[in-house]
């Protein structure tokens, strides 16, 4: 019998940004800095706020955007977090749309995934520096991109 891993529903990032700066282009791509301000963490795992000071490094080429974020999440217990989250973001004309329960997670016609990893010493939050993520990602609006985090079980 096959066996397919299961994905469990940590906590949701709702991070804030400011408008993002060119930064420049070779043939057929473009860079960009989209920086981090702010933000909330809520989950059944994880509650706190973003950081502002972080940003989300972008080279497009083509349709294809591939992302590197780089921010810091404080925790309620106001333990540091340094997370650096990579993915893709293209359009995806086959994608439906994605829900958790009632709660849409991903858009139609999207493809906008990461793959989080997290650094912090604080013992109540080292299951992040153990475990693999998969990040659901979606636009909220001009100013906010919301990525809910799976842990991969």
């Amino acid at each position: 019998m096959p066996f397919t891993p299961a994905l469990e529903f940590v906590f949701e990032i709702r991070a804030h940004v400011a408008r993002t700066l060119h930064i420049g282009h070779g043939e057929g791509e473009t860079t960009e800095f989209t920086p981090i301000v702010g933000g909330s963490v809520h989950g059944p795992r994880l509650q706190g706020k973003v950081l502002s000071g972080g940003g989300d490094w972008s080279n497009t080429r083509g349709e294809v955007c591939e992302l590197d974020a780089r921010y810091l999440i404080q925790a309620e217990d106001g333990a540091v977090i340094d997370i650096v989250n990579r993915g893709f973001y293209h359009p995806a004309p086959d994608s439906p749309d994605q829900y958790d329960g009632d709660l849409q997670v991903a858009e139609a016609g999207h493809y906008y995934r990461t793959s989080p990893v997290f650094r912090t010493d604080a013992p109540a939050h080292r299951w992040l520096s153990e475990t693999v993520f998969v990040g659901l990602a979606r636009p909220d609006g001009d100013d906010v991109v919301v990525i809910r985090m799976y842990a991969l079980r």
